[in-house]
C-alpha cells in the first residue's frame, strides 16, 4: 500500500489527467481510424474520424449503458457502431430509420415509395460518382457499372430501434445488405469530421486537403 501511495503522490496530476482523458474518450468523443474504402468518396482509407459519442445517448463511462437518450439517428447521419454480426467496428451512413420502407432498384434508393434524386458528377470506365439527395442531405456515392446482386433489394420496413445503414461506396461495402439491420444498442456515436488523414501510398504523409474536413 505504501508503494501505491508513493506512486499516487508523485504522479497524482498525471494519473488524474489520464483518467479524465479515458472518461472523455469513453463517453464524450473519440476518434477512429478508417482502414477500408467502403465509405468512398466521403471517407477514404487513412482518415482519422472524430466521433461524437453523445450524439444519441449519455452513457455510463466504459460501458454501453445508456442513462439518457439525447436524440435519434436520422437518415443521412454517418454512424460508428460495434457490429455483433460483423464482429467489427464499422462506419456507415443511415439510410432508413424506424417506420421507413426502403428498397434498392438498380443501385438507386426508393424510400417510402419515392425514388431519390441522383446527379452524375464524374465517370470512369468501371464506375461513376453521383450526388445522392437523401431527404435534402446531398452527398456523393460511388456506383459500379458492372451489375451485381448488391444493387437491388426488395422493399423492407424498418422496425423499432433498428436502422438500415449503407456505405457510400455502394458496391464495395459490407453493410445492412450483408450484416442485416443495425440495432440502436450497437451505436457508438455520430461521425462529425476528419481530424487528420494519412496517405498509405505516400509514406503515410498527411493529406492537407482533408485536415479537419467536415463530413456530409
Amino acid at each position: 500500500m505504501k508503494y501505491l501511495y508513493k506512486i499516487w503522490k508523485n504522479n497524482r496530476s498525471l494519473i488524474v489527467f489520464i483518467s479524465l482523458m479515458c472518461v472523455f474518450r469513453s463517453a464524450v468523443a473519440d476518434w477512429y481510424e478508417v482502414p477500408t474504402g467502403s465509405m468512398q468518396p466521403t471517407i477514404v482509407e487513412g482518415d482519422r474520424i472524430l466521433t461524437d459519442k453523445m450524439a444519441y445517448d449519455l452513457r455510463v463511462p466504459f460501458t454501453k449503458i445508456s442513462l439518457v437518450k439525447l436524440a435519434e439517428p436520422q437518415a443521412g447521419d454517418i454512424i460508428v457502431f460495434d457490429s455483433v454480426a460483423a464482429q467489427n467496428r464499422l462506419i456507415k451512413r443511415v439510410i432508413g430509420v424506424p417506420g421507413d420502407t426502403v428498397a434498392l432498384v438498380n443501385n438507386q434508393l426508393v424510400i417510402n415509395g419515392e425514388k431519390l434524386d441522383y446527379e452524375t458528377v464524374a465517370e470512369t470506365a468501371i464506375n461513376r460518382v453521383e450526388i445522392e439527395n437523401l431527404h435534402g442531405i446531398k452527398h456523393t456515392v460511388k456506383l459500379a457499372k458492372q451489375r451485381s446482386y448488391m444493387q437491388n433489394f426488395d422493399p423492407l420496413i424498418i422496425p423499432t430501434d433498428m436502422y438500415l445503414a449503407m456505405g457510400d461506396n455502394r458496391d464495395n461495402s459490407a453493410d445492412s445488405r450483408v450484416i442485416g439491420l443495425v440495432p440502436r444498442a450497437e451505436l457508438l456515436g455520430r461521425a462529425k469530421r476528419v481530424i487528420v488523414s494519412l496517405d498509405y501510398d505516400d509514406y503515410y504523409l498527411p493529406r492537407k486537403n482533408r485536415l479537419l474536413k467536415e463530413l456530409q
